[in-house]
């Protein structure tokens, strides 16, 4: 490839002519020019005071276009005309392409970049694993970067917060601080050499320069655009100041800070992975600082820096960043650097439509995890708030997830996050659980919650085949085993709801359960399968000519206490496992069922009925005779 000197840089001649054509104020050339440009030498150098430079520099531009290979240089009426460039196939990255993320393999390259300075929203988790699903669908690679040039908030406390919830999410990096990578290091606060370096060839090339301005009369600029109505933009003289006036504040020891020269004609145009064309026009943008007067860089200038040297292929970012294309474009092209894909995703947004925040509740991923919620349900579920597969489906695995993302059908609309739709997700990842791992998860949370003194497989593996279909999080099994355990018979038949099935007999049922669990037959219906417990309830049944509802309710009711719960005949065999085993601590307030016939023997089911007709909104009654 050819190589050509401007201002003491060497540039191939590709990378030469986009670092040319931000100087004439265009926001880069196309890959390929299949038609004759245009580009004004008077647009060389933005800014009043330099006109004999402008002229020079419209010359040199003229030869050194001319000295390339491939190029045809016209000067005519103040035009310089470029006629025939051809790029090879190494150079088609130096410009942004059509936004169908058509790089795959090595060559692709996302970025995710927090900053720590809190927890993990669960919106930045969903960039992150947006980034991380367009890599590996395309065989790309996944970076991480973290943007702590804002030393007063960021902490390695909340680095590594972020780096855990990362971690516990799965989307596991191949660069980054902790990661060995050609493009480090991956801090950026380990990097500030890295960006001094540019903004000497910045001043060098005269796309930056030396800004003197006060803090005073920089607010005195932003209350005189604020009484036009017009955005705050710079308008101070050092943008044109001779190097004499430069070098009388230099002398002075006046602090200064480093502006980017914008151009005030052209427009900049990106075509957004995501939302298609955007563009936006420089006049609405006034020279913007890159290097504080401290010496710190200015957070979109190391960001462009930073994805240029790291070649990250395609940024994938909130939308909320969109604003910032325009400088960070600006920068790339000023450098030569090749422009990456942008793709914007839209905000999550909370049931009533505003941004989602922590008056809504929980936001971040590690509050999630805290609650119970399963890494890959939360993986899933974060998928799709703004992206689907065009089917109904819902629910996937992490690999399925990867094998069918497209960024074309990440959509541009808001995302409503509905912790009701994500508890139901997370139920059905744990019902997808195996049995062995499920049971672990529910045993190790009764012991922890103490319920159980210690874990045992019998009781705990029979425990979790009765609720596991009830189950949304981990921890609502507390409560699930607890109402299985416990025998609130008195709250339930100070209930109005049942006084239809107290009505109905429900002696006949309650006399035939007592007469069977003396003559020892209820005990070994326990003791036997399924079947011998659907048998016994079908002889009740035909006993009292009883069958569905009529049949089953005051059977419940009698033997757990309650109006509904699992199966019945499963319940007493888990409480005799209870019973027998001794590991239901107090807290676990298990009701074994001799204890339960004991109750149902003292019950007065005519005060009972007469409570119940007299009254449908009193305290619960006494029901148990004396």
């Amino acid at each position: 490839m050819a190589m050509r000197t401007l201002h003491g840089h060497t540039y191939a001649a590709p990378s030469a002519a986009k670092y040319l054509a931000s100087s004439l104020t265009i926001p880069r050339l196309p890959s390929a020019f299949h038609r004759t440009t245009y580009l004004s030498k008077q647009q060389a150098v933005s800014g009043g005071g330099h006109e004999a430079k402008t002229r020079m520099l419209g010359v040199s531009m003229c030869s050194f276009f001319g000295s390339l290979q491939g190029f045809k240089v016209c000067v005519k009426n103040t035009k310089v005309q470029i006629v025939g460039l051809k790029t090879s196939a190494s150079a088609k990255r130096e410009v942004q392409g059509t936004g169908k993320g058509s790089l795959k393999g090595s060559e692709v390259r996302v970025r995710f970049a927090p900053s720590p300075t809190g927890n993990l929203h669960v919106g930045g988790a969903r960039t992150a694993l947006f980034n991380y699903l367009f890599a590996k669908s395309l065989g790309g690679k996944f970076i991480l970067r973290i943007e702590d040039t804002d030393l007063e908030r960021s902490s390695r406390d909340s680095e590594e917060a972020v780096i855990c919830d990362l971690q516990w999410l799965g989307l596991e990096w191949d660069e980054g601080p902790d990661r060995k990578g050609e493009y480090g290091p991956y801090r950026q606060s380990e990097r500030t050499h890295i960006y001094r370096q540019y903004v000497d060839k910045l001043v060098e090339s005269g796309h930056v320069y030396r800004c003197f301005c006060t803090d005073e009369e920089l607010e005195a600029m932003r209350e005189e655009a604020k009484l036009k109505a017009l955005p705050p933009r710079y308008m101070g003289k050092w943008g044109c100041a001779s190097q004499a006036e430069i070098d009388v504040e230099l002398e002075k020891g006046t602090p200064y800070t480093f502006r980017f020269r914008v151009p005030q004609e052209g427009s900049v145009t990106i075509q957004d992975l995501i939302r298609g064309e955007v563009s936006w026009s420089k006049d609405t943008l006034g020279d913007f600082v890159v290097l504080r007067s401290n010496g710190q860089p200015v957070y979109n200038f190391c960001v462009a820096v930073d994805d240029a040297t790291m070649h990250i292929s395609h940024v994938i970012r909130a939308e909320e960043h969109l604003p910032n294309t325009l400088r960070q474009a600006l920068i790339y092209n000023a450098l030569g650097f090749p422009m990456p894909q942008f793709g914007h995703v839209s905000l999550i947004l909370a049931p009533d439509r505003s941004k989602l925040s922590k008056r809504h509740g929980a936001t971040s991923v590690g509050q999630f995890r805290e609650m119970g919620f399963l890494a890959p349900a939360m993986v899933n579920y974060l998928a799709l708030l703004g992206w689907n597969d065009g089917t109904e489906d819902e629910i996937f695995t992490v690999d399925q997830i990867i094998q069918k993302f497209s960024i074309d059908r990440v959509t541009k609309s808001g995302a409503i996050f509905d912790q009701t739709k994500l508890q139901w997700m997370n139920g059905q990842h744990l019902r997808s659980l195996p049995t062995e791992e499920l049971a672990s998860m529910l045993g190790n949370q009764w012991v922890k919650a103490g319920i159980l003194s210690e874990y045992q497989e019998a009781f705990v593996n029979e425990a979790t085949e009765l609720l596991k279909n009830g189950l949304e999080l981990v921890a609502d099994s507390e409560e699930g085993l607890l109402n299985i355990l416990g025998y609130p018979l008195h709250l339930t038949l100070a209930s109005n709801q049942v006084k239809e099935i107290v009505d109905d007999n429900i002696t006949d049922v309650v006399s035939s359960i007592v007469a069977a669990y003396d003559s020892g037959e209820l005990q070994a219906v326990i003791d036997g399968d399924h079947d011998a417990w659907q048998k016994w309830i079908k002889g009740i049944g035909k006993t009292f000519k009883r069958k569905g509802k009529r049949l089953f309710m005051p059977i419940r009711i009698a033997l757990t206490g309650r109006m509904q719960g699992p199966e019945m005949g499963a319940i007493l065999r888990l409480l005799r496992e209870g019973e027998t085993s001794g590991i239901i601590t107090e807290k676990g307030s298990l009701v074994p069922l001799s204890q339960r016939i004991k109750v149902l023997r003292e019950v007065d089911w005519t005060a009972v009925s007469s409570a119940l007709e007299n009254s449908r909104d009193i305290e619960p009654v006494t029901v148990l005779s004396h």
